[in-house]
């Protein structure tokens, strides 16, 4: 897992909500429109629109309305002079990024371009030519460029809103995910890093900075560019080959922690080139007992595509002689197959599998090194990829930032997945798909969450129950 997740191509796919839970959906018909190029000559001047024009259109079923800003703005931070974080409560999110992010049409997962993946977000978010749309933004570019996007592909009642009207006018709510701190934007990161202290941060404490990658430091792309003053972790030194990459002991965690200089006390950032292997050493962090972990969004694309500079040095970790507390000090944070064995069945419990339908099916294993295919009785299909056993494609945007957490709901209630009244587990493979989706289930506000770490490959070495076919078939 860890050598696919080394190589993994930039920009993972993000495709719509499919017609039920279960199986696979071919993308919806692709624009002929490139999205990054010049707006035909219908696109570009857009009426403005009021306050009270997007209040009445948040209540009308024929209206949408769309905040066109970087996704963590829509998720909670406060950015671009805005008074107060978040989005317009009922808006949904189509950032301008997503036209001109870091990406390739080509060399992808999930093998998709982005007019298709473009394409499928229209469909799951209810934007058509029928719909009257108004397009927010904060700066008077973003939504230019996404309403400009919106008419290449046939929309035509457009319109355009400044968000600093609402976020300044203290009767009208703003919308922000409940933990939305535990993802950090590339802009913060940066900010920390020269000395400053953006919300949500401690003033007067030293952030420490992990760049999470396989391989050593001339195998993992570390020397070729990574946040400036991180240090490398290789996810092997976490999951080693002896135990088939799957999650060391607590024995090994701690002699890691101690080896990269790392106390329960720390203030945590953790960055990297893929989101996943940042989440997967995220939860090891809390589990151990490392209160303070953020996860920095979107991996080295939006660093990189904002313009920050990557550094190239080596940054040594100072080892230390005591982590501070007994570990793992927050052992809810993980699942071992005992515990799930014992709860799996009960009330209150789900056991959420986060692969490919063909994995959950039985039809592939999903890895190269394992060659016993199906799942767990019991558990439910929760979505993590498309195709690719190294995608979580449902749970992202184009550019590697939190899927729309309404749409995650959607997806989990059409699979009878209920986060208000049941404890979640998420698994996969051995645990790098399912962090990530536990780490959005925690900025989403889900604390009654954890993760069955080591997964189908766990389980099924362990010769106990497994099954195969469609669950949903009569």
């Amino acid at each position: 897992m860890k050598r696919m997740l080394s190589i993994l191509l930039a920009g993972a796919l993000l495709t719509g909500l499919l017609a039920g839970c279960g199986g696979t959906s071919a993308p919806s018909a692709a624009p002929s429109a490139d999205p990054t190029a010049t707006p035909s000559a219908e696109a570009g001047t857009y009426a403005t629109a009021t306050t009270a024009d997007v209040q009445a259109a948040l209540e009308d079923e024929n209206s949408v309305v769309v905040d066109a800003r970087i996704n963590s703005a829509y998720i909670g931070w406060t950015l671009e002079g805005v008074a107060r974080g978040g989005h317009i409560p009922g808006a949904t999110d189509f950032s301008a990024r997503w036209l001109t992010s870091t990406y390739s049409d080509t060399e992808n997962l999930e093998g998709e371009t982005r007019e298709q993946v473009l394409a499928q977000y229209l469909v799951d978010k209810g934007i058509d030519s029928s719909k009257k749309v108004i397009v927010y933004d904060a700066n008077g570019t973003d939504a230019q460029a996404v309403a400009d996007y919106f008419a290449s592909q046939g929309v035509t009642d457009l319109s355009l809103y400044d968000v600093n009207e609402w976020a300044n006018d203290e009767s009208l709510e703003m919308e922000s995910y409940p933990n939305y701190s535990l993802l950090v934007p590339a802009e913060n990161v940066k900010a920390l890093i020269d000395g400053e202290t953006p919300e949500t941060f401690e003033s007067g404490v030293e952030y420490k900075f992990f760049d999470v990658a396989w391989g050593e430091v001339d195998q993992s792309g570390y020397l070729d560019g990574h946040v400036p003053g991180a240090v490398h972790v290789n996810t092997d030194w976490f999951e080693p080959e002896e135990t088939l990459w799957m999650l060391a002991d607590d024995d090994a965690l701690l002699a890691l922690m101690l080896k990269l200089g790392i106390t329960a006390e720390d203030h945590i950032v953790v960055t990297g080139p893929e989101p996943m292997a940042a989440c997967r050493f995220a939860v090891i962090l809390k589990y151990m007992g490392v209160e303070d972990v953020r996860v920095m969004t979107g991996g080295l694309v939006e660093w990189s595509d904002l313009g920050y500079e990557l550094a190239t040095d080596n940054v040594e970790a100072v080892p230390v002689d005591s982590f501070g507390v007994d570990t793992p000090a927050n052992p809810d944070w993980i699942d071992t197959i005992e515990e799930v064995q014992e709860m799996l069945g009960q009330p209150g419990f789900t056991l959420v599998d986060n692969r490919t339908w063909q994995e959950f099916i039985g039809e592939t294993t999903g890895y190269s090194y394992h060659d016993k295919a199906g799942r767990i009785p019991g558990a439910l299909f929760g979505y993590a990829g498309k195709v690719s056993s190294s995608s979580v494609s449902y749970y992202r945007n184009i550019d590697k930032t939190m899927r729309n957490a309404d749409e995650i709901l959607a997806m989990w209630e059409s699979c009878l997945i209920d986060p208000e009244n049941n404890h979640l587990s998420f698994m996969c493979g051995s645990g790098w798909r399912a962090a990530e989706i536990l780490w959005y289930a925690r900025v989403m506000g889900y604390e009654n969450t954890s993760l069955y770490s080591d997964g189908w490959i766990g389980w099924s070495n362990a010769g106990l129950p497994t099954e195969t076919g469609d669950p949903t078939a009569h």
